[in-house]
């Protein structure tokens, strides 16, 4: 069985069992997370699609770590003007594992 869910404004396809690098959520680690707004719904054959989103249904996970992605490197760079500006960036994220998807049928 599967699902896709909303979370930060993304979309993200999850199974049982699966680990999610997703936007901080701030909770505790250790603790229980549910997500409600889930656009899609399958099993085998059966999709269930919502408009927009599946009625009565819910994805829960459990939050493992909390930390930080890699450094992206910005460069803002204009030419014959004698400048240059080097920024980094590095983006919060919570590891969720997803635990189990509840499609009430």
């Amino acid at each position: 069985m599967y699902a896709v869910i909303v979370s930060g404004g993304k979309q993200y396809r999850v199974e049982e069992g699966q680990y999610l690098n997703l936007a901080k959520i701030e909770s505790e680690t250790g603790s229980t997370v549910s997500f409600d707004n889930v656009l899609l719904v399958g099993a085998g054959e059966s999709v269930k699609v919502g408009a927009p989103y599946v009625s009565g249904c819910k994805v829960e996970g459990v939050i493992e770590a909390h930390g930080r992605e890699d450094k992206i490197k910005i460069i803002k760079f204009k030419r014959r003007k004698h400048h240059m500006k080097r920024m980094g960036h590095r983006q919060w994220y919570t590891k969720v594992r997803i635990t189990k998807i509840d499609s009430a049928a």
